[in-house]
């Protein structure tokens, strides 16, 4: 079967097997490189209360949380877009 990648969709390059990663949507082992990962801050506090303690001048803590997505989930939620093959080698 003819290859699409060279590098098979993953970033390893002579460093071994590479832990795996859990995909947030559909519970999938996938190796980290290969996973598609989004990372996103959140304020803890509700935005309406959130304005008011700004202006108050208090220190709001935020969350930081990262998701990592199999290849597959990535396409379904369009958090990645197919690219053409002219498009895939750059």
């Amino acid at each position: 079967m003819p290859k699409k990648r060279k590098s098979g969709g993953r970033s390893k390059g002579k460093k071994g097997r590479p832990p795996t990663v859990q995909c947030s949507k559909c519970g999938r082992l996938v190796p980290r490189d290969k996973a598609k990962k989004r990372s996103a801050t959140k304020s803890v506090v509700d935005p309406k209360i959130y304005k008011e303690l700004k202006q108050q001048g208090a220190i709001i803590p935020r969350r930081h949380t990262v998701k990592y997505y199999c290849v597959k989930c990535a396409v379904h939620y369009r958090l990645v877009k197919i690219r053409s093959k002219d498009e895939r080698k750059t």
